[in-house]
């Protein structure tokens, strides 16, 4: 077991509650622009994709006739108040931080969400002021099918990716911080359970729910 020096923790599904949120949401916007019959996987197949190219393939492949600018702010409308004012953190976040705190490791936050949003719902939920740093697409553009946010957030750590954990709920998330050389986490989120076996396989260790972290840690 490598010696842990740093934690990266993913947003949604991982820190926070809201990943059905978004599967109503890309709907909801499907539907306002005339598609009455949204496709039954849009939600998966935004996952895995970065806020300008999910935008990008609302209109592309849909035909929209707006711009990628209107379906950026929109979809951000939309789950504004989400993010404001309803979403939870999940079980047992504080109580990880905290622990944390007292063997000195650092955390940070690797996201796809927008970062108005990222930033609203962890200051609500009194816990922004905590992490070593928020990273988002508009600092890595390439999202998370490519390693550079991941190594960022190393480098913020002061960490080799080989002593930093990386706790992610999604397979292409797992897939691409394990090929570089992270060690990886898979915890457990409701949207993500089709995926679990494969997460399993790719992620060196698998969680269901953050109250199992301080054995991997310890």
């Amino acid at each position: 077991m490598p010696v842990i020096k740093g934690v990266i923790f993913d947003l949604d599904g991982t820190l926070i509650d809201s990943m059905t949120i978004w599967s109503r949401i890309d709907r909801e916007f499907l539907r306002e622009n005339g598609i009455a019959d949204p496709p039954a996987d849009i939600s998966d197949r935004m996952r895995k994709m970065t806020v300008d190219e999910s935008s990008q393939y609302f209109i592309d492949e849909f035909g929209l006739s707006c711009t990628k600018e209107y379906v950026i702010k929109r979809i951000e409308e939309l789950v504004r108040r989400e993010y404001m004012d309803r979403i939870q953190l999940k079980p047992h976040v504080c109580e990880v931080l905290d622990w944390l705190d007292v063997k000195d490791i650092p955390y940070g936050v690797a996201t796809a969400t927008y970062k108005v949003l990222a930033e609203a719902v962890l200051r609500r939920c009194g816990i922004l002021d905590r992490f070593r740093f928020l990273l988002t697409d508009m600092e890595y553009p390439r999202g998370k099918n490519f390693p550079d946010i991941f190594y960022g957030g190393a480098e913020r750590l002061g960490c080799l990716p080989g002593e930093t954990l990386v706790i992610e709920d999604s397979l292409h998330c797992i897939e691409t911080a394990a090929a570089a050389g992270f060690v990886t986490v898979g915890v457990y989120d409701e949207v993500s359970a089709p995926e679990m076996d494969e997460i399993k396989k790719a992620a060196d260790h698998y969680i269901m729910s953050l109250g199992e972290v301080y054995d991997i840690i310890s």
